[in-house]
């Protein structure tokens, strides 16, 4: 047994982390129908006026605004209809004193017209006239040529997340394909002689892999592509060849041999192979948890209990990936709840306590850190601070939402 000499506070482990990995600089060419979630690698210039000419904002007419001075429900200006237009052709008309067109919304605006009345504020007198019952200003209800994206303006910036909306506007352009920066490779490696792959016949002693699951959806969520490797056994040997192998990935996460017992040895092959940063972190689930870099790639030795390593992952790997990704920092939602039940805590470790939430009350949900369940069953958890001991029951705490 090897006992964790000292142990570090959770936003000591953070800083250390921040401060080791860097940002992917690779990049890409993909299909913009593909770009949903990626990360900007090249300024978008506009090549053209989006819209690329002045249309109709609303249903109605398109008239010159000074026919309409002075209109009124007792005061109504007859105007002449000269046409119709509709989305996808442009008007041959063009509109002289006393004309409109009638328009439909989005349909280009015909040469002469600076306006549109909506429809409601008309009155049709014959197929070919109708009554303006309402004045409109020059512009009103017309959206302009390049009111959206002129010709010429950046219309996204390198470094830009492409939501919905961001590529909606890329769409906006014509364009077919963008630069975008690569994900992140992360290699996920189990460990344990225990430890086998679903599918399998368990014999005695041994359990299924939950871990590179668990992780690997962890990863995808977060902007990485997970590259799972076949579980390790506890031998340095075994545990050496399999580290090799991942030298082609960005990061490596492997979980399991991390903590004190004879057989954990992830430790030892993080320090054979590279730097290792911190080994212990102050905190309940997780305490053995390791980080370090070799050749440069950050390296995480998570524990091997599942609820210890996704809980983890969500507090360590998430912020480090989303920043080696050039994703922005993960917008956590919290919630306010009595709690249901008294929490107790273990004094000098900051605790992550997982909840369910039902009829707007937290419950208790975490169990034990080997079961998956603890988190499975769980909406969010409690960030119960190092120096408390005892949540009472009825006591209003902030949820973080998982």
């Amino acid at each position: 047994m090897r006992p964790i000499a000292e142990t570090i506070s959770l936003d000591d482990a953070r800083q250390r982390i921040a401060k080791a990995v860097r940002p992917v600089i690779g990049t890409e060419r993909i299909a913009l129908s593909d770009a949903s979630t990626r990360v900007l690698a090249e300024d978008i210039t506009a090549a053209a006026d989006v819209p690329p000419f002045a249309r109709a904002a609303m249903d109605g007419y398109a008239v010159r605004a000074a026919d309409t001075a002075g209109a009124g429900e007792d005061a109504p200006r007859l105007l002449a209809i000269v046409g119709r237009a509709y989305t996808g052709r442009v008007p041959e008309e063009r509109l002289e004193t006393g004309q409109c067109l009638e328009i439909a919304t989005g349909a280009p605006m015909p040469d002469g017209a600076d306006a549109v009345i909506m429809v409601e504020r008309t009155r049709p007198t014959s197929d070919t006239a109708v009554e303006v019952l309402a004045e409109v200003r020059t512009g009103q209800h017309v959206g302009p040529r390049g009111a959206d994206i002129a010709e010429g303006q950046v219309a996204l910036e390198s470094g830009a997340y492409l939501n919905a909306s961001r590529v909606g506007s890329l769409a906006a352009l014509g364009l077919l394909n963008v630069k975008v920066y690569v994900k992140p490779r992360v290699a996920i490696l189990s460990t344990g002689n225990e430890v086998v792959d679903p599918g399998h016949v368990l014999a005695p002693g041994q359990i299924y892999d939950i871990n590179r699951f668990s992780l690997a959806a962890l990863v995808s969520a977060h902007g990485g592509t997970p590259m799972p490797r076949r579980a390790a056994a506890d031998t340095l040997e075994d545990l050496g060849r399999a580290v090799e192998d991942c030298r082609d990935a960005d990061v490596l996460v492997v979980s399991g041999g991390s903590s004190v017992g004879t057989c954990d040895l992830v430790t030892d092959v993080l320090k054979a192979k590279g730097n290792m940063l911190f080994h212990g972190i102050a905190v309940k689930p997780g305490k053995p948890t390791a980080f370090g870099l070799i050749d440069g790639r950050p390296f995480f030795g998570m524990p091997g209990y599942p609820a210890s390593c996704l809980s983890n992952g969500y507090v360590l790997l998430v912020p480090a990936l989303r920043r080696i990704a050039r994703l922005p920092e993960d917008a956590t939602r919290t919630i306010r709840v009595p709690l249901g039940a008294a929490v107790k805590s273990v004094a000098g470790r900051r605790q992550f306590f997982s909840v369910r939430v039902e009829d707007g009350t937290a419950l208790p949900a975490f169990k034990a850190s080997g079961d998956i369940t603890s988190l499975s069953r769980a909406d969010g958890y409690i960030d119960i601070p190092t120096d408390v001991e005892l949540l009472e029951a009825g006591i209003v705490v902030e949820v973080t939402l998982l």
